[in-house]
C-alpha cells in the first residue's frame, strides 16, 4: 500500500531531524521536508500563501488566527521551537533605561505584534515588573528592512497606542539613532550583532533572569507549534496523530542521543553534562510536546493572547488541537 505524500516546511532542528533522515518514521506518510533555516520565512509563506501540507508556524500567529474563528489550519501540540526570552530586549544605553520600569513611557520597537517572542515579553514585563502594554508608545516594522507586515489582521484595544514606522526606515537603525528607546524582537538586531556600542541588552545576565523566571512560574516559552492544512486533515484526519507521534520520537530519539557516551553528538564540550544541569532544573522531560504536560505554559500564553489584543476572548488549550493529538491511545 502507498503511503501519502506531504510537504513539510520546517527549519533544521536536532529534535526534527531522525525524522528528515529516517531514523524515525510517521505511520502511513512520506515526508517531504523543505528546510528553511529562516523561521520568519516559512510562517509567511505557510501563513499568506499555504504553500505546505504541514509547517512550523509563530505560535501567536496561530493564537491569534484561530482566535478569529475561520482559520485554514489545524495545530499538533509538538513545539519544535522554544525559547527563553528575556534575553531579546535592547535598550540604547543613552536612554536612561537601567530596568524594565524604566519602560514605561518610552519608545519601544517590535517587528510585529503578533510575533511569538514579543508576546511573551509583554507578559513578563506586565506579570513580574507591573508594566502593562498601554504604559507604552509601540512601533512596528522591520526589524532590517524597510517594511514588514502583521501575518494576521488583528484589532488592538483602544488603550494599546501602535504605530507603523515610516518609510525607508528600520528599528535596527533606529534604536542605533535613539529614535527609539528599546526593542524587543525575536530575532538579534544586526547592530548588537556587530556590537555596535549604542546598544545593551535590557537585563544584563538574561541567563540568570531567565533560569529564575523558569523556577518561580515552570514556564518554558513556547515559540513555534507544527501546524496542517485544514483542508488536508479534513480528508485525511488520521495525519495528525500519526505526524505528532512520529515528532514525539524523532525529539525522543534526539534527546536520547545527547546522553549517550558512544558518540560525539556536539560541538560543543561538556554537552552531555550540560544537559544533566538542565534537567536538574527543569526535570527529565525538559523539552515537553503535548497539551497537559504544556497546560500551564499553554493558558499564560492564552491569558497574554486576550490581555493583548490577539484574541477577542480567551481560547482553552485544549481549543487549540484536534481530539486525536489531545485523546491518544494508551495500553
Amino acid at each position: 500500500m502507498s503511503r501519502l505524500t506531504i510537504d513539510f516546511g520546517c527549519g533544521d532542528y536536532d529534535i526534527v531531524r531522525p525524522l528528515k533522515d529516517g531514523a524515525v518514521r510517521a505511520e502511513g506518510l512520506e515526508i517531504n521536508f523543505i528546510t528553511i533555516n529562516r523561521p520568519p520565512e516559512v510562517h509567511w509563506r505557510m501563513g499568506m500563501h499555504h504553500e505546505f501540507d504541514a509547517a512550523e508556524m509563530s505560535f501567536g500567529s496561530f493564537v491569534a488566527g484561530m482566535g478569529k474563528g475561520d482559520y485554514p489550519f489545524v495545530g499538533i501540540p509538538a513545539f519544535v521551537y522554544r525559547k527563553f526570552r528575556h534575553s531579546c530586549a535592547y535598550v540604547n544605553v543613552n536612554a536612561g533605561i537601567n530596568k524594565p520600569e524604566d519602560l514605561i513611557g518610552r519608545r519601544v520597537g517590535i517587528p510585529e505584534w503578533q510575533m511569538t517572542a514579543t508576546v511573551w515579553l509583554r507578559g513578563f514585563l506586565q506579570d513580574d515588573y507591573g508594566v502593562k502594554t498601554s504604559d507604552i508608545q509601540w512601533l512596528t516594522g522591520g526589524l532590517e528592512s524597510s517594511e514588514r507586515k502583521e501575518k494576521v489582521d488583528i484589532k488592538l484595544p483602544p488603550q494599546i497606542k501602535i504605530e507603523n514606522i515610516a518609510a525607508g526606515k528600520n528599528l535596527s537603525d533606529m534604536l542605533v539613532a535613539g529614535e527609539i528607546d528599546a526593542l524587543l524582537t525575536a530575532q538579534v538586531p544586526a547592530p548588537y550583532v556587530k556590537r555596535a556600542p549604542q546598544i545593551r541588552r535590557l537585563f544584563a545576565d538574561p541567563r540568570a533572569v531567565e533560569t529564575d523566571h523558569f523556577r518561580r512560574t515552570g514556564i518554558f516559552p513556547i515559540m513555534h507549534v507544527m501546524v496542517l492544512r485544514e483542508e488536508l486533515f479534513k480528508r485525511h484526519p488520521w495525519i495528525a496523530q500519526s505526524l505528532y507521534k512520529a515528532l514525539l520520537d524523532a525529539k525522543q530519539h534526539c534527546i536520547d542521543g545527547v546522553f549517550r557516551n558512544d558518540a560525539i553528538h556536539s560541538v560543543i564540550p561538556w554537552a552531555a553534562n550540560h544537559a544533566e544541569d538542565i534537567r536538574q532544573l527543569m526535570g527529565q522531560d525538559f523539552w515537553p510536546y503535548g497539551v497537559e504536560a504544556n497546560r500551564k505554559t499553554l493558558e499564560t500564553f492564552l491569558r497574554y493572547g486576550v490581555e493583548q489584543g490577539l484574541t477577542n476572548s480567551q481560547l482553552s488549550a485544549d481549543q487549540l488541537f484536534p481530539a486525536q493529538t489531545i485523546d491518544t491511545f494508551k495500553v
